[in-house]
């Protein structure tokens, strides 16, 4: 989020950054827009544009509950896994929670997401409800409005689940833009914006040397789920 002068007028400027892993298990910046509003409409156009650029299929997306993105996909991208990031997951559920549960609630919702099955993961599940329902009925119903998006990774082996069930890598690099960007408190025209955060992907990106953790065993998999 960005606060830029246009025509005269200070507006907030939300800009979103696609973060892919291509086949050789590096991350790259797939692109960088801006919506005041960013719906299926909106998500369907970046979608569009990035499949017009060359982007010819996407295996796994981890998301954080971004509004029309996962029809947008659908619709671009049919194929693809929808993940809702667990970690944010996590992080809405607290909002529910006093200071002095939340060790134990948190407690309880690992044994949910480290469970070695989905099936295992339901049952555990079942079990926080009948417990926490009365005071804190909020975090079950979301699980299970949302379960079939929140169940994906335990498709895969334990050793890559990290680094597909969570938006982390995203968020690092969104935390670098907040600290860039805090320093200014009015960009001149939405163009400043795109160039401050060019150069700040140029940078980052430098460091991006080696593939992600746990590479060659994501690769076995993917290779074979999606062998054509």
């Amino acid at each position: 989020m960005a606060k830029v002068r246009d025509n005269g007028k200070v507006s907030n400027h939300s800009i979103y950054l696609p973060l892919g892993v291509n086949v050789e298990g590096q991350k790259e910046v797939l692109g960088m827009w801006s919506s005041p509003i960013a719906g299926a409409k909106f998500w369907l156009n970046v979608l569009t544009e990035l499949q017009n650029q060359g982007l010819r299929d996407i295996f796994f997306s981890c998301v954080d509950g971004l509004s029309g993105f996962p029809e947008a996909l659908d619709n671009v991208y049919p194929r693809t896994t929808v993940q809702l990031c667990i970690v944010h997951m996590l992080r809405n559920s607290f909002k529910f929670v006093g200071r002095k549960e939340r060790k134990e609630v948190a407690a309880e919702l690992k044994k949910i997401y480290t469970a070695d099955t989905a099936e295992a993961a339901k049952a555990a599940l079942v079990r926080f409800r009948k417990v926490y329902d009365e005071g804190f009925p909020a975090i079950g119903k979301s699980c299970e409005a949302y379960w079939e998006n929140l169940i994906p990774f335990f498709d895969y082996p334990k050793e890559i689940r990290k680094d597909i069930y969570t938006t982390n890598a995203i968020e690092s690099l969104n935390r670098s833009f907040r600290k860039i960007s805090r320093n200014r408190n009015l960009f001149p025209f939405s163009e400043a914006v795109y160039k401050l955060f060019y150069l700040v992907i140029k940078n980052i990106s430098k460091k991006w040397t080696m593939p992600i953790q746990n590479w060659p065993a994501a690769l076995n998999r993917f290779s074979i789920e999606f062998e054509d």
